[in-house]
């Protein structure tokens, strides 16, 4: 189930991808995020099985990722074991999210993330040190988001490979796939993570709608298209590495 959980997790990420391209050259009206992503599946022409689908993979993958988080990555020491789980702890909250707007898209009730992050973010800022909790939040994506580029560019998703069963032009293209996915991923969550900083510091709630913000924003920036085309296809690029992980994920 976890490994299927990857395909569906890929499927996500191509629709997600899709969504941006779609964002770049102005013609979405759906939200360029992961919730927009599930959303366009659960209308396509068996969607709502697909959905479910999904969700049972996805909850699967959380599953796995918590047990990793509690007594998984002996293989590794001191520093890097621990950055493995508290990044397992991660991957456990976004695929219980995921799961969950998987459902509530199924059951025809998934308001627009977006909407609702910026609505939580315009509670936050009006109480007492709300702002601060903002800044922090966005702080707190701007570095996952810097960890995944570093953690892409310098390879580290390859420990967690069954690489010796791979064939060479395997290895290599799963590597590219791996460093541009976690790259562009990186940078849409550092963007997002900035924009909500920005959010707080200048008192405005509507930077703060997460990666859709993100994306659109890079859109209007002097040649924006072009960078979020590139993102697009680096998005693509992890779904595709998702498949791959399907097969050579160590479970």
């Amino acid at each position: 189930m976890t490994r299927a959980g990857f395909i569906g997790y890929g499927i996500v990420h191509l629709l997600f991808a899709w969504l941006a391209l779609q964002i770049a050259f102005g013609k979405s009206g759906e939200e360029g995020n992961q919730n927009g992503a599930l959303r366009t599946l659960g209308a396509q022409p068996l969607g709502k099985f697909l959905l479910i689908t999904i969700a049972v993979g996805l909850v699967a993958m959380a599953i796995w990722q918590a047990f990793e988080a509690a007594i998984g990555h002996r293989g590794l020491r001191d520093k890097d074991r621990l950055f493995e789980r508290i990044a397992s702890v991660v991957r456990t909250v976004v695929f219980l999210w995921l799961a969950w707007t998987a459902v509530k898209v199924f059951q025809e009730a998934s308001a627009n993330a977006a909407d609702q992050q910026q609505a939580l973010s315009e509670r936050l800022m009006a109480s007492t040190g709300g702002r601060w909790l903002v800044g922090l939040a966005g702080l707190v994506i701007a570095i996952v988001g810097i960890g995944m580029v570093i953690y892409g560019l310098k390879k580290k998703f390859e420990r967690n490979l069954k690489t010796g069963e791979m064939s060479p032009k395997t290895h290599t293209v799963t590597r590219r796939l791996g460093m541009a996915g976690y790259a562009a991923r990186g940078a849409v969550f550092a963007v997002a993570g900035s924009l909500i900083i920005v959010a707080a510091v200048t008192y405005d709630p509507e930077k703060a709608r997460g990666l859709d913000a993100a994306l659109r924003t890079m859109r209007d920036q002097p040649w924006g298209p072009v960078v979020l085309v590139l993102m697009a296809l680096g998005i693509a690029a992890f779904g595709i590495y998702c498949f791959l992980q399907s097969r050579y994920r160590r479970v």
